[in-house]
């Protein structure tokens, strides 16, 4: 007896026997609670259009429901709250303008944006109720996929090529997953054909010619979906290769010949170099001859107009000549009558040319240091400058002569 009375003493506890009346009393309908529904877990929204998070809920209670919205983050987001339809307190900025609230607990947000993505929770409670609803959604929101294309490095390979890579490329499109097709099918599976971790790069190793075919790309995201135009690979066997690499060679041997050949004008342009350096040479030296003719043509001026340095440079020349006339005028003058030398006025010819000379020796000197600071001169103006210089040497001891004589004669 007393052992069944601990047995039921127990099983009257207040922790066993607090589930089982309050499933009792659930079943009598002596508790009340809100229960929520939704036809849809996950939502899939577009960029700038609207999602509507559809809920519904069921109440013994006809009293307005409290409605709470969040979105779940590290820290829980306060979307929305009110009493039925009637929002309580002011909304977030993110939401102003974009919340609506449906009798039924359903929220509606209009231009979504990708910050609105993400899970939203609510909390559906009536006054009278003792439990309260509750009840999550998915929100995704992405941009619609572009019209995709394959890129291709060239639209030819060779048989046998180490690899070969199709890119497939979009401008716009988020959480992009990718599919190639080839002749309008999903690939199969071969170890030659490699693709990267996000499958947007197709790379085909050691390349058959059973590769030649229509290729194409297909992205699609949770809202849109986009195929690329088909593309055709060419593969071209090596034999094929082999005929245009011998036509290639026989070009390219043509093309050195001819530059080989077009080298030979290189030595003519030397040799014009070559001429026209000794033209410049020639005008150089003909420029120095013109110089040296002028400095000839004024020192002969000069000369002319100093009949004294002629004067001089004949005596020079015809020194020898000179002496024999003065040893005849003396010879003369011993034997002549006693009048020629008393006259106190005139004098022997040759005598006072001898004064005369000897009068004009500096000069004489002075000709001479400037004759050696003169610039040389070419031979044949030397020979022309000696040729004026005896002519009026000449014409100068023939006028001398003529006086002596008429002396004699008188």
């Amino acid at each position: 007896m007393k052992s069944e009375g601990k047995w039921f003493s127990g099983v009257l506890s207040p922790p066993c026997f607090t589930p089982i009346i309050c499933l009792l009393l659930l079943q009598m309908g002596l508790t009340k609670a809100v229960n929520i529904t939704s036809p849809v877990q996950l939502i899939h929204g577009t960029a700038g259009s609207s999602a509507l998070l559809s809920v519904r809920y069921t109440s013994s209670s006809s009293d307005k429901p409290v409605i709470k919205w969040q979105l779940k983050r590290d820290k829980p987001v306060t979307v929305v709250q009110s009493i039925g339809t009637e929002i309580i307190g002011n909304l977030r900025m993110d939401y102003k303008n974009r919340i609506r609230i449906y009798d039924n607990g359903s929220l509606l947000i209009t231009n979504l944006n990708m910050s609105d993505e993400g899970t939203y929770e609510v909390e559906i409670s009536i006054t009278d109720d003792t439990f309260t609803g509750e009840k999550t959604i998915n929100l995704t929101v992405d941009i619609p996929i572009s019209k995709p294309q394959v890129i291709l490095s060239s639209s030819t390979v060779l048989e046998l090529s180490e690899y070969f890579t199709l890119n497939c490329s979009h401008e716009n499109g988020t959480k992009p997953t990718y599919t190639w097709l080839k002749d309008g099918k999903p690939l199969v599976n071969d170890s030659r054909l490699l693709l990267s971790h996000d499958q947007k790069v197709l790379t085909i190793t050691r390349v058959l010619m059973s590769d030649d075919d229509i290729y194409a790309c297909v992205i699609e995201n949770p809202i849109s979906k986009g195929r690329s135009a088909p593309i055709k690979l060419t593969v071209y066997r090596r034999s094929s290769l082999y005929i245009i690499l011998s036509t290639g060679g026989i070009f390219l041997l043509i093309t050195l010949v001819t530059v080989c050949a077009c080298w030979k004008p290189s030595k003519k342009d030397k040799q014009k170099s070559e001429r026209k350096s000794s033209s410049d040479n020639v005008d150089q030296n003909e420029e120095l001859l013109k110089n040296e003719a002028e400095i000839i043509s004024h020192t002969g001026e000069r000369d002319r107009k100093n009949p004294v340095a002629l004067y001089i440079l004949k005596d020079k020349e015809h020194h020898e000549v000179e002496e024999d006339s003065s040893m005849d005028s003396r010879s003369t003058a011993e034997q002549g009558p006693p009048s020629y030398s008393s006259s106190p006025g005139r004098s022997p010819g040759p005598p006072a040319r001898s004064a005369r000379r000897h009068h004009l020796s500096p000069v004489r000197s002075s000709v001479t240091s400037q004759s050696h600071k003169s610039p040389p001169r070419s031979p044949a103006s030397s020979r022309n400058t000696v040729r004026v210089v005896r002519a009026g040497g000449v014409h100068m001891i023939d006028e001398h002569e003529e006086a002596s004589s008429m002396e004699r004669s008188a």
